[in-house]
């Protein structure tokens, strides 16, 4: 009797850390606030902490640095938050559709660097002021099909002449290099556009005219060297903010991340290119209630950050 040996791959673990510390986690990320978050939690402050230390040691990772003055998050804190905020996001919406199954759906194709650096932690405001508004996001970079695709409403990057589709131009493609104020302590001569001659520039896929466009408005296009590429300008960014070189920002989204001191933006030279975030819904459709709650809510939201209310 002979015997056949097959070899077996083993399967993946699956890791799932404790949920009540990772909703914590979730929050204070968002917030930067351990006491923000527990206001927002309705529990102390102390309850965050042990919540959040409890997250590290399930990970064996620290999430924060702990400061006198409140508290940062490290890169691999901003990493995973950027990874469990859209799913949070998606449980929240879920939840609320099955707690108020009379609240409307509003299915929402968005980019996924747009929501991680700026939608998603503004979302629990349109919630509360939206309470019966169920928001579903989706991710994709293709063009919407409202022919084909049960899409209520779309935020999409171009010139705005997409054919078939209503528009409301949000925010306007404002471009700067941004690099880690690490990178710029250590190579001074950055105060100069010259100094891009010895640096690594960081290009996105989906993005990839940006360094060209700007470095030919400035007059300096010898200075553009083919760089790394990165998949999208998430990952472009977080190369910046850890020192691996040099990124061509959208201003707008990147506000936070500047006010906060994690990038810098370079050489005071911005350029407003024509091109947009616009919201896209279907032509000839009847008004659509809750999505025009939500582009009135955005608008409100870009107008605040720009200063105009």
């Amino acid at each position: 009797m002979t015997f056949s040996h097959t070899k077996t791959c083993p399967v993946p673990v699956q890791i799932i850390p404790p949920l009540n510390p990772l909703r914590v986690f979730e929050v204070a990320a968002r917030l930067e606030s351990f006491t923000a978050a527990a206001a927002e939690l309705g529990v102390t402050q102390s309850a965050v902490s042990r919540q959040i230390a409890t997250l590290e040691g399930s990970l064996s990772t620290q999430l924060f640095v702990r400061e006198r003055h409140g508290v940062l998050l490290t890169k691999e804190g901003r990493i995973y938050r950027d990874g469990i905020s859209p799913a949070f996001a998606m449980i929240s919406a879920a939840s609320t559709a099955l707690m108020n199954p009379r609240a409307e759906p509003l299915r929402l194709r968005i980019y996924t660097t747009f929501a991680a650096k700026w939608l998603i932690k503004r979302l629990p405001k349109f919630q509360n002021a939206y309470p019966n508004i169920n928001v579903r996001l989706s991710a994709s970079v293709a063009n919407v099909n409202f022919a084909s695709e049960d899409i209520d409403l779309a935020i999409q990057f171009g010139r705005g002449d997409w054919r078939g589709v209503e528009k409301k131009l949000l925010i306007r493609d404002v471009i700067q290099p941004v690099c880690s104020p690490r990178l710029l302590r250590r190579y001074p001569e950055l105060r100069s556009i010259e100094g891009l001659r010895r640096q690594h520039l960081l290009h996105s896929h989906y993005r990839r005219k940006d360094w060209t466009d700007w470095l030919t408005a400035a007059d300096r296009p010898d200075l553009l060297t083919e760089g790394t590429l990165y998949p999208n300008s998430m990952l472009a960014y977080e190369a910046a903010i850890e020192g691996l070189g040099i990124a061509m920002g959208q201003l707008f989204l990147l506000k936070d991340d500047i006010a906060a001191g994690t990038l810098v933006p370079l050489f005071d030279r911005p350029l407003t290119r024509q091109l947009a975030y616009f919201a896209l819904w279907r032509r000839g459709a009847v008004k659509n209630r809750k999505a025009a709650g939500f582009v009135k809510w955005l608008m409100q939201e870009i107008d605040l950050q720009n200063g105009v209310i």
